[in-house]
């Protein structure tokens, strides 16, 4: 695809234009889309378009950004359109900080790992549907730390593949624990197409924007390739986002909650969610210990 032509076909001119994601790194599938970058400073959703047959996912970004987990992002970013070289100016600036950023990313993740999993912990006697969906907020973002800690972008269709490859250590074996809590083994087609509807029917009320397109092209090309493990883990990472968004409306939406139950595979046994919240909780402070052990 001629990244060049973007600008026009999507009337972007003239702000600065990045090409990010799994295919700017060279390790797509055949099913993921092009993310591409404007920088406009508009707060809104990013929109997915099709051009030529390609899905396209064009978010909105700011020269001004200090979110570090957007910055990981637009880190090694290409640069298709910068008349006035801010992008690039912008992009050199990341690089300088990247040691900075990761580690600020990396405690980000882990707290908030912490955070949902003691959420959950405490809901356990309440009943609430939602306490396994804090477990599995919290695996995810587990998952997102252990992949930092290895200087790798997370990127959710192909973590589970990248992470299969790591090596050895205290650090990268404690990814058991999120393969445990988030229940990865269960992984089946007849599974798998009822989390796929629940969670394109979570992404169109919550992010409004044709995502559930890509969604439905990256579930059908992962389960024809029998890679049900990397669909079902792609499948929660998609709604962990979204929850993540939502999460202080979700106990007064009943049809968020029904469709969460299926989306993220949800456990109701109270004796198992408390003991993955315990572990959940270990885990995240054996390697903020390991972290600011190495920084200290």
């Amino acid at each position: 695809m001629d990244l060049k032509t973007l600008p026009g076909n999507l009337s972007l001119s003239p702000f600065p234009i990045g090409f990010g994601g799994c295919r700017n790194n060279g390790i797509n599938f055949q099913c993921c889309e092009y993310d591409i970058t404007v920088f406009d400073d508009k707060q809104e959703e990013p929109t997915v378009h099709e051009i030529n047959g390609n899905m396209i996912k064009l978010h909105h970004g700011s020269l001004s950004e200090t979110s570090v987990s957007v910055l990981k992002q637009f880190e090694n970013m290409s640069v298709i359109s910068d008349e006035q070289w801010k992008l690039r100016m912008f992009l050199t600036k990341i690089k300088t900080k990247s040691k900075q950023i990761l580690n600020s990313y990396i405690q980000t993740c882990l707290v908030d790992a912490g955070v949902y999993a003691t959420k959950a912990k405490d809901l356990v006697k309440s009943s609430d549907p939602l306490t396994h969906v804090w477990i599995k907020c919290a695996a995810y973002f587990l998952a997102d730390a252990i992949f930092l800690i290895n200087s790798k972008r997370p990127s959710p269709t192909h973590m589970l593949e990248i992470i299969r490859g790591f090596e050895k250590n205290k650090i990268n074996q404690s990814f058991s624990a999120v393969h445990q809590c988030l229940g990865i083994e269960r992984a089946s087609t007849s599974l798998l197409s009822r989390m796929v509807k629940s969670t394109i029917g979570f992404s169109d009320m919550v992010e409004k924007n044709n995502h559930s397109k890509i969604i439905q092209q990256k579930y059908d090309y992962l389960v024809q390739n029998s890679l049900l493990s990397d669909c079902y883990f792609y499948l929660g990472y998609i709604n962990r986002n979204n929850v993540v968004k939502t999460k202080d409306i979700l106990n007064r939406n009943l049809e968020y909650v029904h469709l969460l139950k299926v989306a993220l595979d949800t456990e109701s046994d109270p004796l198992v969610v408390e003991r993955q919240a315990l572990l959940l909780l270990k885990t995240t402070n054996v390697l903020l210990e390991i972290i600011n052990d190495q920084d200290s």
